[in-house]
């Protein structure tokens, strides 16, 4: 798929298949991430690959808005670690860049995915980290569903011309 028409068609997808994903395509939406431009290249994200019908179930309930983990095959927690990139912030961009590449690797590949927030909501990166025993030192920054669309959301026109500015506010 073209790059600029897998971001304008790209959309949250949280009904599913009961089709698996496969290990292929898993290990190509990782190696997406891993190519988000990273601060200074340090490359601090760790993915945490759920599979397990019971944990994603587990998820679902751990997170007030992930229900589509019920029926999803596949979730995928993007985390930054602290070790290596000791700023937040940075942390957060870096993971969310990691997070949109899969977003749209999924997308051309097929697939369906929706970002579900974890940080800065401590109860959420509390619960989703108790549950996948993440050590201190990771910062659990997104979770992502995924799987074969059962659905074809709407494409809304999101062009607004009102949100530009050119040279100043």
């Amino acid at each position: 798929m073209e790059t600029i028409k897998a971001i304008l068609t790209r959309r949250s997808i949280r009904k599913y298949t009961s089709q698996k994903v496969s290990p292929r395509h898993v290990k190509e939406l990782l190696n997406a991430g891993m190519h988000a431009p990273t601060a200074r290249n340090i490359k601090p994200w760790h993915f945490i690959v759920v599979e397990e019908r019971g944990m994603l179930d587990r998820l679902s309930r751990a997170h007030p808005y992930a229900a589509m983990l019920q029926e999803a095959p596949l979730a995928i927690l993007v985390a930054g670690d602290r070790n290596l990139q000791p700023m937040d912030a940075y942390l957060v961009q870096d993971c969310s860049a990691a997070t949109q590449n899969i977003l749209l690797a999924a997308h051309a590949m097929g697939l369906g995915a929706v970002w579900l927030g974890l940080y800065p909501r401590e109860e959420r990166m509390r619960e989703v980290g108790a549950l996948l025993g993440i050590p201190a030192h990771i910062l659990a920054v997104t979770l992502l569903s995924v799987g074969y669309p059962a659905e074809q959301p709407v494409q809304p026109e999101r062009w607004d011309e009102d949100r530009i500015h050119y040279n100043k506010f």
